[in-house]
């Protein structure tokens, strides 16, 4: 069974030890998946545990909480994820005041060496953490010696000489370039929520909707050519905006997707909202009736998008 802890102190969840490995995992890409395959196969070997461990909110988004950078994916999906990939207990540590300002060796010997009795613990390339981000792997060496367990970092993941980094794919994702994104994330850059329901001004304007709120900076914004998964075996093709809907004075990030020919009640499904191509930026219209002209234009290039991959996919 899958643990999932918030905390750093607290009694001890695995007194027979663990494998540990430490990350932001934002946007689980292939180097994310790297590291922790390899602390699951570490874990197994020993025949304890393996336990990622992140952080909620992200430590940028804390530190720079007026203008927080983009994130990739929600915390519900990365531990979906850290659990798909097979470790067995996942931290989603509050990140606040008071954990900035935890020394590193703080860190370790509460969270790793009391909370989790690691006995091995893995980190990424160049990873850094505790206060002032005084942690890394020398640290973790010199501590894991004297406090009982060993400290490694895996070798820098690259595909075609290429660094992999969330960094790296936040800017694909801007450019809109949506396939060499997937190569590095070894899966299609996608967003998965509850459907909730809006203001449902889509609707009155023909273009119904499933809306899925995004609490965070998003990656990318604008109009797409999307699939949606979820709703049938097949994906199915709609048109989507993301962004705070500048026509209807919109605040907060919001995921539309209007499904093509499809008439059904999607509120409180789970659903995946695939991107395919970008169709334009987000823009304020002079009124409903521009927009709506827009809207069509918009749904007619997606339909033409998503069919032409369709027909290359079977070909």
């Amino acid at each position: 069974m899958s643990r999932l802890f918030r905390d750093v102190e607290g009694g001890t969840l695995y007194p027979d030890g663990s494998v540990v490995c430490i990350g932001a995992f934002d946007g689980l890409h292939l180097g994310h998946r790297a590291l922790v395959r390899h602390a699951v196969a570490r874990a197994q070997a020993r025949g304890v545990p393996a336990v990622a461990v992140s952080f909620e909110p992200l430590p940028r988004e804390f530190f720079a909480a007026s203008a927080p950078p983009p994130r990739l994916t929600l915390a519900r999906t990365k531990v979906e994820g850290l659990r798909a990939l097979g470790a067995q207990g996942v931290g989603l540590i509050r990140f606040d005041g008071r954990l900035s300002a935890l020394s590193a060796e703080d860190f370790v010997q509460r969270c790793l060496v009391e909370r989790l009795r690691a006995r091995e613990v893995w980190i990424g390339p160049e990873f850094r953490f505790g206060h002032k981000r005084g942690g890394d792997i020398g640290l973790l060496q010199r501590l894991g010696a004297e406090r009982g367990f060993v400290a490694g970092e895996i070798a820098p993941v690259d595909l075609h000489g290429e660094r992999i980094s969330s960094t790296r794919i936040r800017e694909l994702l801007r450019a809109g370039n949506f396939e060499h994104a997937g190569e590095l994330l070894g899966r299609p850059y996608a967003i998965d929520g509850r459907v909730v329901r809006g203001k449902q001004l889509g609707r009155t304007l023909g273009f119904p909707t499933a809306n899925l709120r995004f609490p965070h900076t998003p990656a990318l914004s604008g109009i797409y050519a999307t699939w949606v998964h979820g709703v049938f075996e097949q994906p199915w093709p709609s048109v989507s905006s993301f962004g705070t809907r500048p026509t209807v004075a919109g605040v907060e990030p919001l995921l539309e997707a209007h499904l093509f020919d499809y008439h059904g009640d999607l509120y409180g499904r789970h659903i995946e909202v695939e991107f395919v191509a970008k169709l334009r930026d987000e823009e304020k219209f002079d009124g409903l009736p521009a927009l709506t002209a827009q809207m069509h234009r918009d749904a007619e290039q997606a339909r033409r998008i998503l069919s032409e991959q369709r027909l290359r996919a079977t070909a």
